[in-house]
């Protein structure tokens, strides 16, 4: 009878500071996960290439989930104006410009409605196999999918030492890209995630509203829009839902380890 009256006391104690524990700690680290592509594409390869099967059924279970997939633009205006998403809203994206994504990804987001953003490497776009031409990107861009810069080169941008070719790999690609397409570039991505401050201001100073890295920077959550994470999707996350369903929790980047912006 006492283990019982004492269970009475502690249950309802322990209820309690778990909901404060939620509500006061983790709900407001919730973070509106931006998903991270590359290759739609049957190579294996888990590391940056997803199954054309597999991608399908990632974004079947967001729209069967009740998922709200919204546009980068909009995420980097509601984290300007401090705005509350609901806490199944995530952001799509696609890094490098790859053929297959015109193939594959952008038939399976039209069939759903969905918006996305894809960062070109614009020195690839129309002279390397494999990379979209500009008449793919055009009818995209026509389509919900918008564009964003990559640099011209993917070149690691910490590594330039010479501030005339960090400039031109910055700001060459947003005029490429609004020259070819005629819609304004609003946001960049860092290759392989890698920036530094000066970085920072190159992209800033290039007119550019936000930026995305990978899993580098300090901020675990994207209060500086200019070293916005990401979270990875790999064919794995099919094979592991569960895995998948963390990746879109909005909670992720709270138990990933910490790495430098460079």
């Amino acid at each position: 009878m006492r283990i019982l009256k004492k269970l009475t006391l502690i249950l309802p104690v322990s209820a309690v500071l778990l909901l404060l524990f939620y509500n006061l700690y983790i709900k407001p680290r919730h973070v509106i996960p931006i998903l991270m592509y590359h290759a739609v594409s049957f190579k294996q390869d888990d590391t940056l290439h997803v199954n054309p099967e597999n991608f399908s059924k990632q974004i079947e279970f967001l729209n069967r989930g009740g998922y709200s997939v919204i546009s980068l633009d909009e995420l980097i205006r509601g984290i300007e104006t401090r705005k509350k998403f609901p806490s199944k809203t995530v952001v799509i994206t696609f890094d490098d410009g790859f053929e297959n994504n015109f193939l594959y990804a952008f038939p399976v987001l039209a069939k759903y409605n969905m918006p996305a953003t894809i960062f070109l490497i614009t020195d690839y776009m129309g002279t390397h196999d494999g990379y979209l031409n500009w008449d793919q990107i055009n009818l995209m861009a026509e389509n919900n999918i918008d564009f964003g810069g990559h640099t011209r080169s993917n070149v690691y941008l910490p590594s330039l030492n010479n501030a005339e070719k960090l400039w031109d790999e910055v700001s060459g690609c947003r005029f490429d890209i609004e020259k070819e397409t005629e819609v304004e570039v609003k946001y960049f991505c860092y290759p392989i995630g890698g920036f530094n401050e000066k970085v920072k201001n190159a992209v800033k100073k290039a007119g550019y509203k936000a930026a995305c890295t990978t899993n580098r920077g300090f901020d675990r959550y994207n209060r500086d829009i200019y070293e916005l994470k990401r979270v990875k999707i790999t064919n794995s996350d099919e094979v592991k839902p569960l895995h998948f369903r963390a990746k879109l929790s909005g909670y992720y980047n709270l138990f990933r380890s910490q790495k430098n912006g460079d």
